[in-house]
């Protein structure tokens, strides 16, 4: 399959797509680590808690707006690139390791965001989550277990808040920074295979004028 100019400018896109949502990770990571300091994993003190965050703690309120923004944006950067890698044709199969990384990269962020509405203890987020695991409980087979490991085998609570701020800060966080790392060293590796693909393609054609002696 002959690569365009236009499929190079979409993979050279995707690559710097790869750049933004690893920053953006990052970042999310760094806020929520700031942000843990203070914060608060009990039914009753997570609401407490992010309240004192925005109006007492020094630029407390800008961490926790930098840390919902950088999540969300991450997870629509991802959304955008999977659809760029698609158009510049990114779908050979030495591309494998970009697209697993890429799609599993995309549904961590989601998950990381899913994790965290229960974590702020207020109505929007209690009920949400409520309707949530009714759709859960309803998986066959393992829906029940599912429901709770999350809600720690009863209603939800304080140990369900321990459990959502485990899964959020400590397995979901750190996945999402190894598969943005993965996915942005095989898009690295594959463009630079890309061009010295070209580059060999180019030394191997006869010269022009050659071709016209002939």
């Amino acid at each position: 399959m002959e690569s365009t100019q236009l499929d190079r400018i979409l993979r050279r896109l995707a690559t710097i797509l790869s750049v933004v949502i690893l920053t953006l990770c990052l970042i999310n990571v760094t806020t929520g680590i700031l942000l843990s300091f203070y914060y608060e994993p009990t039914a009753g003190g997570a609401y407490r808690s992010l309240q004192m965050i925005n109006t007492q703690v020094t630029y407390g309120w800008l961490f926790r707006k930098t840390h919902d923004l950088s999540g969300n944006a991450a997870i629509a950067i991802a959304l955008i690139q999977i659809v760029v890698m698609f158009l510049g044709r990114q779908f050979r199969r030495s591309w494998l390791t970009a697209w697993i990384s890429g799609i599993f990269l995309t549904l961590s962020a989601i998950a990381l965001d899913w994790t965290e509405m229960i974590l702020t203890w207020d109505q929007v987020g209690y009920w949400r989550f409520n309707i949530e695991l009714g759709t859960i409980e309803a998986i066959p087979l393992i829906g029940s277990q599912l429901r709770d490991i999350l809600t720690g085998g009863g209603a939800i609570s304080t140990v369900t808040v321990a459990h959502l701020y485990a899964i959020h800060s400590y397995i979901v966080s750190g996945l999402v920074i190894i598969l943005a790392v993965v996915h942005l060293s095989a898009l690295l590796w594959q463009e630079q295979q890309m061009y010295a693909q070209e580059r060999e393609s180019r030394q191997t054609q006869p010269p022009v004028a050659s071709l016209a002696e002939s």
